[in-house]
């Protein structure tokens, strides 16, 4: 358009407006004329950073929530024997790495009791039942370890680490929270 109403356009240029409307093919304009929008103003690249921070903060979640290492192994452990039955060694040794040596008897109705190796360490393993609680494994090391205080769910059973009337810790694992309440009042010292 021309800014001066009065001007009239001349007739080379009438010709040649109509000379380049022929020989341009009309549609969309060069991409090169469009503007672009910086990287991090995308709408996918902003999706994308938003799946992978939920995606960061669920594992961070998952790997905060997960036990220690001895923990771990004695979950797989209890999974693997499950179903064994037995006693294969004696009470009174086992009795004594529980922190129960002034008792006779073994708590509850022992199902199994053995030696095992459970990332390399000695571990004295006792499954028993109480009666008002449930099936609980008990695993008490032969050797210091450093295990504090904790408890929590895995891979589908609870689990809890106790210090023993003796101070060393002991592992419990159960797929009922109730039978690790009985087992705690059990098999922790006073103070636990």
């Amino acid at each position: 358009m021309n800014p001066d109403p009065d001007h009239h356009e001349s007739e080379f240029d009438l010709r040649a407006r109509a000379e380049l409307a022929m020989a341009m093919e009309p549609g969309q304009p060069p991409a090169h004329l469009f503007r672009t929008t910086p990287l991090l103003q995308r709408s996918a690249v902003r999706r994308g950073f938003a799946v992978f921070a939920v995606a960061g903060v669920v594992v961070g979640s998952l790997l905060a929530l997960r036990p220690p290492e001895l923990v771990r192994g004695a979950i797989e452990h209890e999974y693997y024997e499950r179903t064994l039955r037995g006693n294969f060694m004696e009470s009174k040794p086992l009795l004594q790495h529980l922190g129960l040596g002034q008792r006779k008897a073994v708590p509850g109705f022992p199902q199994l009791m053995r030696p095992c190796d459970i990332e390399g360490h000695l571990v004295y393993h006792l499954t028993t039942f109480f009666e008002k609680g449930g099936m609980v494994t008990v695993f008490a090391f032969d050797q210091p370890v450093k295990l504090k205080k904790d408890d929590g769910w895995w891979g589908n059973v609870y689990w809890k680490v106790v210090e023993s009337r003796e101070g060393k810790p002991i592992i419990l694992v159960t797929q009922r929270k109730k039978a690790l309440a009985v087992a705690t009042a059990t098999f922790a010292g006073p103070e636990s």
